[in-house]
């Protein structure tokens, strides 16, 4: 792999907050599939979609057509249960991100607990891998959860910076510092770090700095840029500030 492909941080951009906009009204319109193409066309290296228990956004349908339409790797967003394993199978994406799901939050809220949870998960994260789907873990940037990750042999973690994204000042580098270290940890032990949540113009560029990261996941803020500029040059903007940091 020659430095300048190692040193591409790949974009990944969620679709899932044009299906609440259409879902809000019904119908098929604005159609998160044809986002998605444009999010392609645009340059993202990647479409994350996350189908809820619910349904709340993504619906089964758009995972069929995402799979049908897609040149570039969709990442499956589910909750670690039977249902969602089963479509996983049935679909067979590029990868799957295990994340917590609760009914009640707007967003996922936190990292999932690998450590916790970790013997639900093992033969989960063992039949996707099975199925040569890429198993990721949606995870707090802690020792303890980056310890399941390897344990489980889960070949990537995504890296949660909702709190990072929160946070300001000395506080803010405080978990910025701990990203790092964590995307560190997970590279040494062979595992892809990846990172996601809160990601805006204002605060991605410190992320996109942090060497061992390979990809970060977008969505909501890129999906409310696009209502005044445009999805392609919203993801021209974001895709320009990361390269820049690398």
């Amino acid at each position: 792999m020659s430095a300048s492909a190692h040193n591409h941080l790949r974009l990944g951009v969620n679709i899932d907050h044009v299906a609440t906009i259409r879902n809000a009204r019904g119908g098929d319109h604005p159609d998160p599939v044809k986002a998605a193409m444009a999010a392609q066309a645009a340059g993202a290296d990647g479409i994350t979609a996350h189908l809820r228990e619910d349904r709340r956004h993504i619906r089964d349908d758009d995972i069929t057509r995402l799979m049908d339409r897609l040149n570039v790797p969709l990442n499956l967003e589910m909750a670690a249960t039977e249902e969602m394993v089963e479509i996983a199978l049935r679909h067979r994406p590029h990868a799957a991100c295990i994340v917590p799901e609760r009914r009640a939050e707007r967003t996922t809220e936190g990292g999932l607990d690998a450590a916790g949870q970790f013997d639900a998960l093992q033969p989960i994260v063992a039949r996707l891998s099975d199925a040569g789907i890429r198993v990721s873990l949606f995870i707090a940037p802690e020792p303890a959860q980056i310890d399941a990750a390897i344990r489980l042999g889960a070949p990537v973690v995504e890296l949660h910076t909702g709190r990072y994204a929160e946070l300001s000042g000395a506080e803010r580098g405080a978990e910025l510092g701990l990203l790092a270290e964590m995307a560190a940890l997970a590279a040494r032990n062979g595992i892809e770090p990846h990172a996601g949540h809160g990601l805006t113009y204002d605060n991605v560029t410190a992320i996109a700095a942090i060497p061992q990261l390979c990809e970060l996941n977008i969505g909501h803020f890129l999906i409310g840029e696009a209502v005044f500029d445009g999805l392609a040059d919203a993801i021209a903007r974001m895709r320009g500030m990361m390269d820049v940091a690398r």
